[in-house]
């Protein structure tokens, strides 16, 4: 999506609505490599975009994922870094929920005009119908992320409140719904999907947190040597995001052929309905991911099946 339309969809308040990708672009997705199909995390590649949506100072981003990324609703993924005094301004979304993600650091979080400060890696829902921001108030740049999901493919909303949310007074509890990524929260799997080791595993937000198709976030961790088996999902979709480490990916989109690649840091690697996949960790560290799975519809329905995978290419 270009830079332009981008900035559009992060100043404007009117509600935006595209186009849902035409049959003959989702037949080209399948057939796509696997290693085009993962997109890599790259600051040289950042957009600078000030005041967005009225919010202090700036922040740099790229799109790692758009609106046709997946066949589900997402409608977004943004991965970038909020500068030193700066934020996002305080916004309503009606048709779509969202999510602000700080990977280190600590920011101020906002959800209907309520403020707390929270420490990365961490991030706070905004469900439909509700507003939200975010500020640092540091003097270093934070790693940060943002992922939207919408009611209707396609479908775009924001009404800025043209309140930058700073110097406002914190709670020293939130008062809304918050997510951590904390290896200590984690709980034991063994042979995960019928894979290699005991991996780390934690659903850190479910099905009933969400109004829109959005279905869950979960944290996983591979330590070396150990894997999750292949498995496939036909009621919703996947993204995967590295947030540490070095492993392989195997995908068999339909009746194709598996196909394997690396990934590293800051990939983000999509599953679409029916993929069959599996990933292990080749590296000498853990292999750390967040995950966020997307329904086709709003009925959350959640599925997974042990598969075996096909012959790989």
């Amino acid at each position: 999506m270009p830079d332009a339309m981008l900035q559009t969809f992060l100043s404007r308040s009117l509600p935006v609505v595209l186009p849902v990708a035409p049959l003959f672009a989702l037949l080209l997705f399948a057939k796509e490599p696997l290693a085009n199909r993962i997109a890599h995390t790259d600051p040289a590649k950042f957009h600078h975009s000030p005041a967005v949506h009225d919010g202090a100072g700036s922040l740099d981003y790229q799109a790692l994922f758009n609106y046709d990324t997946l066949n589900t609703n997402l409608f977004f993924l943004h991965r970038g870094v909020i500068n030193p005094k700066s934020g996002i301004g305080a916004h309503f979304h009606n048709q779509c929920e969202e999510m602000f993600v700080i990977l280190d650091g600590e920011a101020q979080f906002t959800i209907d005009g309520r403020t707390s400060l929270l420490k990365g890696p961490a991030g706070a829902i905004c469900r439909m119908g509700h507003s939200h921001a975010i500020y640092n108030a540091t003097d270093k740049p934070i790693e940060w992320m943002n992922i939207n999901v919408t009611a209707m493919k396609g479908t775009y909303d924001a009404f800025d409140l043209e309140d930058p949310r700073v110097d406002v007074p914190l709670d020293p509890i939130p008062v809304f719904m918050t997510m951590r990524l904390d290896k200590a929260l984690l709980k034991p799997v063994t042979a995960m999907n019928r894979g290699n080791g005991t991996v780390g595993y934690r659903r850190a937000l479910g099905p009933a947190v969400f109004r829109s198709p959005w279905a869950y976030v979960d944290h996983l961790v591979l330590p070396p040597n150990s894997s999750i088996g292949a498995h496939v999902h036909h009621e919703l979709e996947e993204f995967y995001y590295v947030l540490h480490g070095q492993g392989a990916v195997s995908v068999a989109a339909g009746r194709s052929m598996a196909e394997t690649t690396s990934i590293q840091d800051g990939d983000v690697i999509p599953l679409r309905l029916g993929d069959i996949n599996s990933f292990s960790n080749t590296g000498h560290e853990p292999l750390e991911f967040l995950i966020v799975g997307i329904s086709r519809d709003g009925t959350h329905r959640l599925d997974n099946v042990d598969m075996e995978m096909p012959s790989s290419k």
